[in-house]
């Protein structure tokens, strides 16, 4: 086959395969299906909510590689004003019972200006294993790893690999795909890397090591898709109208927060254990087959999150690049 040839065979399979699995295409939660091989794709989204007077905000910018009709690799850059560059000097307080000193974790003070930081590198790896497809249906299983060498100063119980901690993770994708509807379900387990630095001594001496253990975590997700338009495709050109429903769940375990190697008594609802579930509607414009807009917004349903304050925005766009 002469070389021009493949390539527009190339580009005509990689737009199928884009335009067929738009609905599954989702804002937040990424499918079984994978990256279609050497295409490489560019991801830009920012997150923001409000807390009290201030707006946090959390940016990010994504390179995703299809290495195999199987394997994609996928590496985001992040920056967020979540925190700032130090834990709270007064993370840990204290009280007097005659002659004896209790020392706690004061409560985590919400409202206050953090300058944008970098957060650090978080890479992600799927490998779809499972693949049954079928006259405008599919059901396919992936498996997932990523890790994280985010250096924030996170003062949360609750972990996230995409900007507050460092460390790795691991689950399973399952999405179903029959007609203009696509359902999706993501479980996985996070294992957070703990945090160290000096912090002042409350009685005056030497700064003292302060290291904070975060909880394992657990995530539970489900992400439902729909195309609204078009009714039929008759061209790659046409626009693609998609809307999601996406339950994001997580539990975790309590932190534990160790200060000149002894263990602090947790007084803070942040660095307690916790279970969650937000709902986040949204919706999708693809623009030739390879060019997305997402928007969505999250609200607490179950329990709450004590990374964010509820509503949630988050815009999205990105584009897929054909390699020769």
């Amino acid at each position: 086959m002469l070389p021009a040839y493949r390539n527009i065979l190339g580009l005509a399979l990689m737009l199928t395969c884009l335009t067929g699995m738009a609905q599954e295409l989702y804002p937040l939660n990424e499918p079984a299906s994978t990256v279609p091989k050497r295409v490489v794709g560019i991801r830009m989204m920012s997150q923001n909510h409000r807390e009290v007077n201030i707006n946090r905000s959390l940016e990010m910018v994504r390179v995703m590689y299809g290495l195999t009709a199987k394997l994609s690799v996928m590496a985001t850059a992040s920056f967020s004003n979540h925190h700032d560059r130090t834990l709270p000097p007064d993370l840990i307080t204290h009280s007097h019972v005659g002659n004896q000193t209790n020392y706690f974790t004061n409560t985590v003070q919400r409202g206050k200006v953090y300058p944008y930081l970098f957060n650090g590198i978080y890479l992600f790896a799927k490998y779809r294993f499972l693949t049954l497809d079928h006259q405008n249906q599919h059901i396919r299983m992936a498996a997932y790893a990523d890790w994280s060498n985010s250096k924030s100063a996170h003062d949360e119980a609750e972990p996230s690999l995409m900007d507050d901690n460092a460390g790795y993770g691991a689950g399973l994708i399952a999405t179903w795909l029959k007609n203009r509807f696509a359902a999706s379900v993501t479980w996985g387990f996070i294992k957070p890397k703990g945090y160290t630095e000096n912090q002042p001594d409350i009685s005056g001496g030497p700064d003292l090591p302060t290291q904070i253990i975060y909880g394992n975590a657990q995530r539970l997700n489900l992400s439902l898709g729909y195309r609204i338009l078009p009714n039929h495709y008759t061209s790659y050109d046409q626009p693609n109208w998609n809307i999601y429903l996406e339950f994001m769940g997580k539990k975790y375990g309590a932190a534990e927060v160790i200060q000149n190697g002894t263990k602090i008594t947790n007084q803070t609802a942040a660095l307690a254990s916790g279970a969650y579930v937000e709902v986040h509607p949204g919706i999708q414009y693809i623009i030739k087959s390879n060019f997305r807009i997402d928007f969505s917004t999250g609200f607490e349903l179950i329990g709450r999150s004590y990374l964010n304050t509820t509503p949630v925005w988050t815009l999205a766009v990105q584009q897929y690049i054909f390699r020769n």
